[in-house]
C-alpha cells in the first residue's frame, strides 16, 4: 500500500492514543487538552521518536525498512511552517502505526505508540532543539 495512505490512517490511530494519553494527564478544558497534544502530534516530536526508536533497533528490520520506505517516498506536497526532513520522518512514523494496525498488530502498535510518548516527554535538553 502506498506510505502515504498508511499515514492517513496512521495519523488517526495515533491521534486517538495521544487524546487518552492526555485526558490521563488532566482533566481540565478542552483547550488546555488540545495544547497538551499538540506535544505528541507535531512533526519534531514524532521524527525525534523515530529517529531514537531507529538508533535503539528498538524496531524491526521490516519497520525499519518501512519507516525509510515512507521517509524516502516523494510527494508534491511541501510542509508548511516545517522541517521537510522532520516532516518526512514524522509522515515515515505514521505510515508505520496505519500499517501496524492495518495488520492486526495492536500489541506492537502500541508498543511503539507508547514509546514514541516515552521519547517525546522527556525534557529537552539544554543548547538541542533536535535530536
Amino acid at each position: 500500500m502506498n506510505t502515504t495512505a498508511l499515514a492517513f490512517l496512521g495519523d488517526a490511530v495515533y491521534e486517538v492514543y495521544v487524546r487518552e494519553r492526555v485526558l490521563q494527564m488532566e482533566k481540565v478544558h478542552v483547550d488546555h487538552l488540545h495544547k497538551l497534544a499538540i506535544n505528541y502530534v507535531n512533526n519534531a516530536g514524532q521524527a525525534k521518536a523515530v529517529k531514537r526508536m531507529m538508533n535503539e533497533d528498538f524496531l524491526a528490520e521490516e519497520e525499519v525498512s518501512l519507516v525509510k520506505r515512507a521517509r524516502n517516498h516523494k510527494t508534491a506536497s511541501k510542509p508548511k511552517n516545517a522541517d521537510p526532513v522532520n516532516y518526512k520522518l514524522a509522515t515515515a512514523f505514521e505510515a508505520l502505526i496505519g500499517w501496524l494496525h492495518l495488520e492486526g498488530r495492536k500489541d506492537r502498535c502500541e508498543e511503539i505508540i507508547f514509546r514514541a510518548m516515552e521519547i517525546i516527554e522527556e525534557p529537552q535538553q539544554k543548547g538541542t532543539q533536535h535530536e
